[in-house]
């Protein structure tokens, strides 16, 4: 009896089994509250309100003191654990700051750096110097009323 699949690990009705790492997301709300639809509905939304709350005051400390981009992606882990699209998001924005991390760690990128912070650095100080020899220091305290 042909079933329509041609591959033997699915079963008659089911799809391909998801990888590991692409397991099917799944709501974190509570059994009680995933047994009523009004009720993951309300939690649903109060995760996004959460989230978005976060996500607002990280990005306020974008400008502000503060850990804005620590806050920022507080919220996405808020969001993820309810909504697939937000658990994607992290998940593909965790690859991409562990592949930045040993791009950073690589021993050429390193150096270069060094080099480039150095060079900034000799440039900054020259000009600051110039500045200083060419119009010398006058400390606020000791300036005279115009």
């Amino acid at each position: 009896m042909n079933t329509g699949s041609d591959r033997e690990n699915e079963s008659v009705g089911k799809g391909p089994e998801p990888a590991a790492d692409e397991a099917e997301h799944v709501s974190k709300a509570p059994a009680f509250i995933k047994a009523r639809r009004s009720l993951h509905l309300s939690w649903q939304v109060g995760v996004f309100v959460v989230g978005l709350a976060v996500i607002g005051a990280g990005v306020a400390m974008l400008v502000l003191p503060g850990p804005g981009w620590v806050a920022i992606f507080a919220g996405l882990a808020i969001w993820a654990t309810e909504f697939a699209w937000a658990h994607l998001v992290l998940r593909w924005t965790k690859r991409k700051v562990t592949e930045a991390a040993q791009k950073a760690l690589d021993p050429k990128v390193r150096r270069r750096n060094l080099v480039l912070t150095t060079v900034g650095l000799l440039i900054a100080g020259a000009l600051i110097g110039f500045y200083l020899w060419k119009y010398g220091l006058v400390l606020p305290w000791n300036l005279k009323d115009q």
